[in-house]
């Protein structure tokens, strides 16, 4: 797989027609493992009906994916400084596209489960390496910016377009179908990878510390479950117990890598002045996008009374901000505005989305469109220029490392924002919905339609607006809650940012000495 021709540009070169063609290639898998995350919406009841799951076996189609994602991504990211990006991301593009097809043809539910995670493990050596190989390609920080920009917006939109293609498909074809769209792309992506793509890795990358793996994902894992169980089963004690085990676990591998020879996370990332808070920031951000989506794709279908299918295709116009949100951030950052004001800027948009939210009442779908674009616009300028900050401000040698950190940080936030705005909003639901309802009624919205459809008369009727009005004012409260939070964040990032000084690959780095890459 390697190409004697190809090598990377030099430090500061402007890229190319050759440079952009791949990174057009590259945003390919970027794409797919993005839309992985919701290409099931839709294809779930096919599923349910051809390999009859168990309830159990059907939660662990869905979230086997992001639970084996958000597990390896750090072990990934280091694999890949130490064996090459480029190598690592083709490895994975061909897992992936196998898994696919082993997805596809599965023909029980415990194959599909095992096809998922090793889409997982796909998907996780896919994300850090396409990063870290534009920070490779796109030496020029104006250039990098853009490419970054774009990398925000592909990945943010493809979680809204995987719901409506899969609806598309299935409705035209086999549920297998969602999971045969990876196999073109990946296949482009090994036959153009190793003709346009740089290799580059760390040159002295030391021993890869293996007892470091389990330790990390015995730190993610755990605490990943619980946080994604709480919204929709409450804080139950096996929970808070997964949460805490996995903190618990979290000190012993930050302690592993203070005192670790060759550590799996280098501590000196973090001596860059810019690269902490980029990762805090960028978890804010994720936190702020995941926790909306919670409640606009519930509010969308069981408040406003939407189909599935109608209520994807409604949710892909907030993404039309999306797209032109990073590169008007990255173009203000290349006039001269500071990073800090762009970024807070960012957020106090975020906050205004939130704050339309606040306003949107049970019958309100373009208010409720306005809140989720505004607020999706806002946290892509903050994503993209934190990705940006953090590979700016630390050696290329450790750009994939770096980037795995971040997406890690994004997958907790988001895990985060579901958890703890989910929590607001259904403990206001619960207090709005009359004493008197059936349990299942005080649960959840869909709880409560599912039981006014087996009530009489007039009283079905009243059970569902008091449950639509109380899902709303939960709604409302969560929203609040979250513009509090941005704003809040919208002050750090002033605060923590306005010192920053980018110089590129600094990070315990003196200006002007970079890490060699090796080439081929």
């Amino acid at each position: 797989m390697t190409n004697p021709t190809r090598t990377t540009p030099a430090p500061g070169a402007r890229a190319g027609r050759r440079e952009w063609t791949a990174l057009g290639v590259l945003m390919l898998p970027l794409l797919l493992v993005s839309m992985d995350v919701s290409v099931l919406y839709f294809a779930i009841p096919a599923i349910s009906a051809d390999l009859e799951p168990s309830g159990t076996q059907q939660l662990w189609i869905f979230d086997i994916y992001a639970f084996v994602l958000a597990g390896l991504l750090m072990t990934m990211g280091s694999l890949g400084d130490r064996i090459g990006r480029r190598r690592l991301l083709l490895f994975g593009a061909a897992a992936f596209g196998a898994a696919s097809a082993l997805a596809a043809y599965a023909d029980s539910a415990q194959t599909l489960i095992a096809a998922r995670a090793l889409l997982g493990i796909g998907g996780a050596t896919l994300m850090p390496s396409t990063m870290a190989i534009i920070r490779t390609m796109f030496t020029d920080p104006g250039q990098r910016a853009k490419a970054i920009g774009l990398w925000s917006g592909v990945m943010t939109g493809g979680v809204a377009l995987g719901s409506v293609m899969s609806g598309v498909l299935v409705q035209y074809f086999w549920w297998g179908s969602v999971f045969l769209v990876n196999l073109p792309a990946m296949a482009l992506l090994l036959v153009l990878g190793p003709v346009l793509l740089p290799e580059s890795r760390n040159p002295r990358p030391g021993r890869f510390d293996l007892p470091s793996v389990p330790l990390s994902m015995a730190a993610v894992l755990p605490v990943i479950y619980g946080i994604k169980e709480i919204p929709s089963e409450g804080w139950k004690f096996e929970y808070v117990l997964s949460i805490l085990v996995g903190l618990l676990f979290t000190v012993l591998f930050v302690r592993r890598q203070r005192t670790a020879e060759s550590p799996l996370i280098s501590p000196e990332l973090f001596r860059g002045r810019g690269f902490a808070p980029a990762v805090v920031l960028n978890l804010v951000s994720s936190f702020a996008m995941m926790g909306s989506a919670y409640f606009t794709t519930q509010y969308l279908q069981s408040v406003l009374g939407k189909s599935s299918m109608e209520a994807a295709l409604w949710a892909l116009l907030p993404t039309v901000l999306v797209g032109v949100a990073a590169p008007v951030a990255a173009q203000l950052v290349q006039k001269g505005v500071h990073r800090a004001h762009v970024v807070s800027g960012g957020f106090v948009l975020g906050a205004c989305g939130y704050g339309l939210l606040a306003l949107t009442g049970t019958d309100s779908l373009w208010w409720a469109l306005a809140g989720a674009g505004v607020l999706a616009a806002g946290i892509v300028v903050v994503m993209s220029q934190m990705m940006d900050l953090a590979l700016s401000t630390v050696p290329v040698a450790n750009a994939g490392v770096a980037s795995s950190l971040l997406e890690t940080g994004a997958e907790f936030g988001g895990a985060l924002g579901m958890a703890v705005l989910g929590s607001i909003g259904t403990a206001v639901y619960r207090h709005g919905i009359p004493s008197d309802a059936p349990d299942a009624a005080r649960e959840t919205l869909g709880g409560a339609l599912a039981v006014a459809r087996e009530l009489p008369g007039d009283t079905g009727g009243t059970l569902v607006r008091a449950a639509r009005e109380a899902f709303t004012d939960g709604m409302h409260a969560a929203a609040v809650a979250g513009a509090v939070l941005l704003l809040g964040a919208a002050v750090l990032a002033s605060a923590t940012l306005r010192r920053v000084r980018v110089r590129e690959g600094v990070a315990g780095v003196p200006h002007g000495e970079r890490e060699p890459l090796v080439r081929s």
